[in-house]
């Protein structure tokens, strides 16, 4: 059975005409009459009786009509369904964010992202960057903005931008009279750590080792606001990347000697087809200006589709 014998039949049972209805099927009369004829014999009966000029519906005939339009109207809204799919309006994203992504740089990309799909229903999810890995890998996200080097193969990066590792302390503190903040200044100071600072692990990454040996640790935490305040009261000094929010009342400074780094990229799944959804994520990842952007290239999972080749900024 196939839509256009439904739809041939439809529209002969609502004009008891098979000439009319031919026409308004753009077809010709034979066509339409072999496939309502194919109809009756894959259902086991006749669906029309004609009588001279005049054509009826069987009883047979009147059923299937009931049927029929059910199982037209059902395929004519999923194919209106997928075209407002394919146009993204009322589809649905969900997009990993790492905790410490800055406000404003987040904000400049879902901008980008409405711009590029403003019928987007967007869902975005807040970890630190081993629950996005997991999410993106059992398929509880689409994609994600991440700021670690994945270790699991299926996860295929591509680079957007450089941030900076800065140090903050309140204004009263000797920090404030460096235009930048050598790491070896941090001997002996009060620190308070962030559980998910990633800021070690990109000392090592860059094959630095770190040139001093012991920080006063007075408080470890991970509410950002939280490891701010401390900071503010003058209880030690953090670790920031750069463009994170800093309350009123902060200082900060980039570290250096040596300089330090991570680096921002879009993350999917090798392998696994990206959806009208994450194009458009993608699309709006290349358009975005972020800032200290990076050479494109991608990291990790099988060769690229043609996704990663597009990814460009401006």
């Amino acid at each position: 059975m196939e839509l256009h014998q439904v739809r041939y039949f439809l529209k002969a049972g609502e004009t008891l005409n098979f000439t009319r209805a031919a026409e308004q099927c753009g077809v010709s009369v034979p066509s339409l009459s072999r496939a309502i004829h194919q109809l009756e014999e894959e259902l086991g009966g006749q669906l029309f009786r004609r009588e001279r000029h005049l054509t009826h519906l069987t009883d047979l005939g009147r059923l299937m009509l009931e049927h029929f339009t059910r199982l037209n109207d059902a395929a004519e809204a999923a194919t209106r369904d997928a075209s407002e799919y394919a146009k993204l309006n009322a589809a649905r994203l969900k997009l990993g964010i790492f905790a410490s992504m800055g406000a404003d740089v987040l904000t400049g990309y879902l901008t980008a992202l409405k711009a590029e799909a403003p019928g987007l229903e967007l869902f975005i999810w807040e970890a630190n960057c081993e629950e996005i890995e997991q999410a993106l890998l059992h398929g509880e996200i689409d994609i994600a903005l991440s700021s670690v080097e994945h270790k699991d193969e299926r996860i295929r990066t591509t680079p957007l931008y450089r941030e900076y590792f800065y140090v903050i302390f309140p204004p009263s503190h000797r920090f404030a009279k460096m235009n930048a903040v050598p790491l070896r200044e941090l001997e002996g100071e009060d620190y308070v750590q962030r559980v998910h600072c990633e800021f070690p692990q990109n000392l090592s990454r860059l094959g630095h080792k770190r040139p001093f040996d012991f920080v006063n640790l007075t408080y470890i935490g991970e509410r950002e606001e939280w490891i701010q305040s401390l900071v503010r009261s003058g209880l030690g000094c953090a670790i920031m990347p750069e463009h994170i929010y800093l309350m009123p009342g902060i200082e900060m400074r980039r570290l250096v000697e040596p300089e330090v780094h991570r680096q921002i990229s879009v993350a999917t799944v090798a392998g696994r087809p990206h959806s009208a959804p994450v194009l458009a994520a993608i699309a709006a990842a290349r358009k975005n200006r972020w800032p200290n952007p990076v050479e494109l290239r991608q990291v990790a999972g099988p060769p690229a589709s043609d996704v990663a080749h597009r990814l460009t900024t401006r």
